[in-house]
């Protein structure tokens, strides 16, 4: 039976301690940790815990553990349970020198990380993650939204979802622009305030550059940039104002500044980036649809495997934001529909192995679902060659999906975060709902079938014969 409070405890203790800790969230699958002294993280006992899929980050300042879906929203819950109560036992005893909860605004260090790009790349997810959950679900109601107006059904209410749909997305700058502020170390509602800039109406009336701004304009990537900079501004204003100034002017200054900046610069600028990545976008699936499918699908279980698939959020939200869909979802997608198919050929040649198709038949639903980790910890990575073909089935099933963007038809998602059968509501595409259906579900099937054929040619050292037992996980990776 599952134990969430033994869980966090175990997790807690294998990190350093409730002191090494100073920032826990968490996304659909992972918990995400941020630890002051990544040396005291036994990373070995921390694989080795029941329901850990994976680990990591090991020996960075942020660290990742794969707990699944569902178990890990539990467990994150658990963990900032005990970290609070043990903050306030070290404040009881006289201790309070100890580090704050690490429910608290991190303090905008970074922490040690293996390289520059792989930290910007952890504090850019960072910023998004937390909004995934309002994205799927006000994609889900659009889509569903979109299906009723299509079919003429309930014209009353239809009006109504569209607004409940509708709401997060004209508002998300405002989001934005809070959780970057509160990631990077300033006030969060400073940050949103700020990057309410952008959406503002009001803006129509100025003119930058020779031109009157649009509400909206450069999107999630001008409140990042424009929060960025309160956040900048913030802290060098309380590094010089005495204390009775600096509750007055260093909210007026930051706002006032930021402000400025983002109408006569950062939204002109981030706007034509916007701009460009959706040209490219375009282009891409347009002239090289087939091989840029091939590319996506095959590359993105290693950046799943490596935690910065995250880093692309922003790009999704800005296609969202501009043509109402991101044309890359559905051909990234595909690498979780070759994992599957994968892992099913994993259980037909290893038939005796009753620990691994156990492992497999309790992961695949949620690899349906469009959530892999379970299977790539758990399955292909371990294994090594099957994680290789599961790549490769994930390579046909874009340039299916690519393929027809050459011919015209493209397939977009509304929203982001599920992907697998989960995406299928909210599919729709320049041609309409149905063909972005079948062309998707086409490209599944041919990722499932290719990872499958794959794995079972290629996916087994020659000779490989059913076994009864299989080694633990944190093993056959060594192995591999």
């Amino acid at each position: 039976m599952r134990n969430d409070s033994a869980t966090a405890s175990a997790v807690l203790a294998l990190t350093g301690g409730p002191a090494n800790i100073t920032h826990v969230t968490h996304c659909l699958t992972r918990l995400r940790l941020t630890v002051t002294d990544p040396a005291a993280v036994d990373e070995g006992a921390l694989r080795d815990l029941p329901g850990v899929l994976g680990v990591i980050g090991a020996g960075s300042g942020s660290l990742q553990v794969v707990l699944g879906p569902g178990v890990v929203g539990e467990v994150t819950a658990e963990v900032e349970r005990q970290l609070a109560a043990a903050h306030a036992g070290a404040v009881e005893a006289g201790k309070g020198t100890q580090a704050p909860p690490a429910t608290a605004t991190p303090t905008g260090s970074p922490g040690p990380e293996k390289g520059p790009v792989a930290a910007a790349l952890r504090r850019v997810a960072n910023v998004f993650v937390p909004l995934i959950p309002a994205l799927i679900g006000c994609g889900i109601i659009a889509g569903v939204n979109g299906l009723l107006t299509n079919a003429g059904w309930l014209p009353g209410l239809t009006p109504a979802l569209a607004a409940i749909a509708s709401g997060f997305m004209a508002l998300i700058a405002v989001f934005v622009g809070y959780q970057t502020a509160k990631e990077f170390g300033g006030t969060p509602i400073l940050g949103g305030a700020v990057a309410a800039v952008v959406v503002y109406p009001g803006v129509a009336k100025v003119t930058a550059f020779g031109v009157h701004l649009s509400p909206g304009q450069g999107g999630v990537l001008g409140a990042l940039a424009a929060a960025l900079l309160a956040t900048r501004i913030e802290k060098w204003c309380r590094g010089r104002l005495p204390g009775a100034l600096d509750v007055l002017l260093t909210p007026t200054v930051t706002v006032l500044v930021a402000g400025l900046a983002t109408l006569y610069g950062l939204m002109y600028a981030a706007g034509a980036v916007a701009t460009a990545i959706g040209t490219g976008a375009n282009w891409l699936l347009t002239t090289t649809g087939a091989f840029a499918g091939l590319l996506l699908g095959g590359l993105f279980l290693p950046l799943v495997m490596l935690g910065l698939h995250q880093a692309l959020i922003p790009i999704h939200t800005t296609l969202i934001e501009q043509q109402g869909y991101t044309v890359l979802l559905p051909l990234l997608a595909m690498a979780g529909a070759g994992q599957v198919g994968g892992a099913l050929a994993v259980y037909v040649r290893l038939r005796h192995d009753t620990t691994l198709r156990t492992t497999i038949r309790s992961a695949l639903p949620a690899g349906l679902l469009g959530v892999g980790e379970p299977l790539i910890y758990g399955v292909s990575l371990p294994l090594g060659r099957p994680f290789v073909t599961a790549c490769v089935g994930g390579a046909a099933g874009g340039a299916f999906v690519g393929f027809f963007a050459m011919l015209g038809e493209k397939v977009g998602a509304t929203a982001i975060g599920p992907s697998g059968w989960a995406l299928f509501p909210l599919l729709t595409g320049n041609q309409g709902p149905a063909p972005a259906l079948a062309i998707y579900a086409g490209g599944l099937l041919t990722a499932y079938a290719t990872g499958f054929a794959a794995t079972l040619a290629f996916g087994f050292p020659r000779g490989t014969k059913p076994r009864g037992t299989t080694p633990a996980p944190a093993e056959r990776t060594s192995a591999s």
